[in-house]
């Protein structure tokens, strides 16, 4: 999504332990639960790369699902993503995204989103057929699809913004680059990460 917005970055990975993280969010909103990810994912980027490049805008994002009152994060296996698809199977799903911005160890910005999807019936055929297609690519993805891909077909309707979907709320996170300062659509600028 970052590349074809126009800007330009570098994956650093976030090393922390996002179970640890949730535990001590228990009884928190999945909202507040995907912000609490996604910032301590910035933060901890942002600490790490801050003595080198202590004007880089780290982005962290994480998504999580919840369907019927329970939370999902990615598969560990493919048997836990048919488990899965069986129970999204003809309910209605949240996908809650959130992103935030640091520098320097700073929170300077977060901003979460929500998408509604209509899971169709599925049916063991139709689960067993999809992830011979798909798996392991969907292996990291939470809710086990990529709508821009077969995923597709696992929704009877979507109501949300197509980049949360995707997995960001990609739209406020422009705007919150363009106001720090991040130029992007050019091929000189910019020191995001």
């Amino acid at each position: 999504m970052l590349t074809g917005a126009g800007v330009h970055f570098r994956a650093v990975p976030a090393h922390l332990d996002e179970r640890a993280i949730e535990a001590g969010l228990e009884g928190s909103s999945p909202q507040t639960v995907a912000l609490a990810l996604a910032t301590a994912k910035a933060l901890s980027v942002s600490d790490a790369v801050s003595h080198e490049h202590p004007e880089a805008l780290v982005l962290g994002s994480d998504s999580l699902v919840v369907c019927a009152g329970r939370r999902f994060d990615k598969p560990a296996s493919r048997n836990e993503a048919a488990d899965h698809l069986r129970w999204f199977s003809g309910k209605a799903m949240e996908l809650h995204s959130a992103a935030a911005l640091a520098q320097g160890g700073t929170v300077l910005w977060s901003h979460g989103a929500v998408a509604n999807l209509r899971v169709r019936v599925l049916d063991e055929e139709f689960i067993a057929r999809y992830l011979e297609a798909e798996w392991p690519a969907v292996a990291g993805c939470v809710g086990v699809f990529r709508i821009e891909g077969l995923g597709v077909h696992l929704f009877e309707h979507i109501d949300g913004d197509h980049f949360t979907v995707l997995g960001m709320p990609l739209l406020p996170v422009l705007g919150a680059l363009r106001e720090f300062g991040q130029q992007t659509g050019q091929k000189s600028g910019g020191s995001g990460l």
